[in-house]
């Protein structure tokens, strides 16, 4: 019981709404006694310039980059424990209409994906087929379409396209090629032949 001046106990004092009058109590108890561990003066501060998430890149380039530099896509679905027939629903329309290289199932985070998740590669010539076709049939689920320029920090996390909603993508601590120089480029060999006509 939290005693008041009066004498009166918190709870055993009649209520009115009406402060000044004896009786009133507010909605919330007083606030604990104490200093902020942040310190007093927080207010204060000046606003800092954060460190660069992307450190090694040039703020601004001296030139647009050339598209042909995208060798191939991925397709990213992810799901959960309450959207995994989805994805196999999702999963198997894909490999029936397309000829993708269809990845495993990863049912804990892997690489840069922070969820269980399914890929599959494509060549850039089903890209403007594909990506509307995925709009159109995503089921709800989240999707991550990045290509693949030799630079796999900067596809995953600058150049992605997103299908419904964004979600981390944790590839800040991958290492970005130094200036000049890409990575080994992971190329597409699709593993799957279709077997149903696509609607159109």
């Amino acid at each position: 019981m939290i005693t008041m001046r009066s004498g009166l106990t918190w709870a055993s004092t009649p209520n009115t709404t009406e402060p000044g009058r004896q009786g009133f109590r507010p909605i919330v108890p007083p606030p604990a006694q104490g200093h902020s561990p942040w310190g007093q003066d927080t207010v204060s501060e000046a606003t800092p310039r954060p460190a660069s998430v992307r450190p090694g890149e040039t703020p601004l380039p001296d030139r647009p980059r050339a598209y042909t530099d995208i060798k191939s896509y991925h397709a990213h679905i992810y799901f959960d424990e309450d959207s995994y027939q989805k994805a196999a629903l999702l999963r198997r329309w894909a490999a029936e209409r397309f000829p993708v290289e269809l990845g495993n199932w990863n049912l804990q985070p892997r690489g840069p994906h922070v969820t269980p998740s399914f890929y599959f590669g494509f060549t850039n010539d089903l890209l403007p087929v594909l990506v509307p076709w995925l709009q159109l049939n995503s089921l709800g689920l989240t999707i991550l379409i990045h290509p693949n320029t030799g630079d796999g920090r900067a596809d995953h996390l600058h150049y992605a396209l997103w299908v419904n909603r964004a979600q981390p993508v944790n590839a800040y601590h991958w290492p970005a090629p130094p200036p000049g120089e890409t990575e080994a480029l992971e190329e597409v060999f699709p593993n799957v032949v279709p077997t149903v006509p696509l609607e159109t």
